[in-house]
């Protein structure tokens, strides 16, 4: 894989970015944090996202002529359900949840250090990955980062809504680093099948919460409603779809650049639409975050192949 990207390849990667960090102001739409007797609950939110993605993905993938797996293949269909359960259900439920109560920038925030959990858990599984002295700093570097992110206020308060909100989106965060690490493991398979097949399992997962959802007082809002729908279609398929194009076009290292430019792209968006505004130290905690996800990054090996590169 070439160091030099195109102009396509930075479009697909501006539009990814976009889609990926719409997510936080969608959800935001779609609860109604400062009106929620007008918003969507979590219970109604997550199924429904998930399955209006997993059904335009099924819909591509007949259009293609592709399959799921055999049954046969139980491998594949254990690394699709872990896909779908700690890349989608898990975390899309507990950041939902916390954006009941905080900002969609401080939620885009959190995500920024899923590399910092991935570093740990790749050192545990694979050879490859030890953690080396500059990694370990990095590890530590981007743990006083999410410490920062918490903040003294949050410290004082311990128990509150924002600091449970806060323990949520780092749940959620450790979920899309399992998920990393799943992904890696993953057997081959083709891209559009196995991205199909997750989404599906996030979908189905998420399906028994319905019945701990209370209907008749809902009141929704119709931009509620809208958001519920372009959750859908755009970050839980569309964004998939790009994903599966451009990492095949430039490679997985090129991907985790999102890692830096969702929460400022989220960021600029809650701040343009909602009037977000964070604090020093969600600024000072991005800094630290972001530095001490550069001194983990393993630069000596390749990166192995996921199974969206398969």
């Amino acid at each position: 894989m070439s160091d030099k990207h195109s102009a396509l390849d930075w479009g697909l990667f501006a539009a990814l970015t976009v889609i990926w960090a719409s997510a936080y102001a969608m959800t935001r739409v779609a609860v109604q944090t400062t009106n929620p007797e007008i918003g969507l609950p979590v219970e109604i939110i997550l199924p429904a996202r998930l399955t209006i993605g997993a059904v335009v993905l099924h819909i591509c993938l007949l259009a293609s002529g592709q399959r799921l797996p055999s049954f046969s293949q139980r491998r594949a269909w254990l690394f699709m359900a872990a896909m779908g359960f700690f890349g989608m259900t898990l975390p899309f439920f507990f950041i939902t949840t916390a954006q009941e109560t905080v900002d969609s920038s401080l939620a885009a925030l959190y995500t920024a250090a899923a590399p910092i959990f991935v570093a740990i858990g790749a050192h545990a599984l694979f050879a490859d990955e030890r953690l080396t002295s500059r990694r370990v700093v990095g590890v530590l570097v981007g743990f006083a980062g999410v410490g920062v992110l918490f903040g003294p206020d949050a410290m004082a308060n311990w128990g509150s809504a924002s600091v449970v909100a806060q323990i949520l989106l780092l749940i959620a965060t450790g979920g899309y680093a399992v998920s990393t690490i799943v992904a890696r493991s993953a057997p081959p398979l083709p891209a559009l099948a196995f991205t199909a097949g997750y989404v599906t399992f996030g979908a189905l997962f998420s399906w028994p919460i319905l019945i701990f959802a209370d209907l008749p007082p809902l009141n929704p809002a119709p931009e509620s409603i809208a958001a519920v729908i372009g959750l859908g279609l755009g970050p839980s398929a569309l964004a998939a779809l790009l994903y599966i194009f451009l990492v095949r076009r430039a490679g997985a290292n090129f991907l985790a650049l999102t890692g830096y430019s969702i929460p400022i792209v989220s960021a600029g968006m809650g701040w343009v639409f909602f009037g977000e505004t964070q604090s020093w130290n969600a600024v000072a905690a991005f800094a630290l975050i972001l530095g001490g996800v550069w001194l983990a990054q393993h630069k000596s090996a390749p990166v192995p192949k996921t199974a969206a590169e398969s």
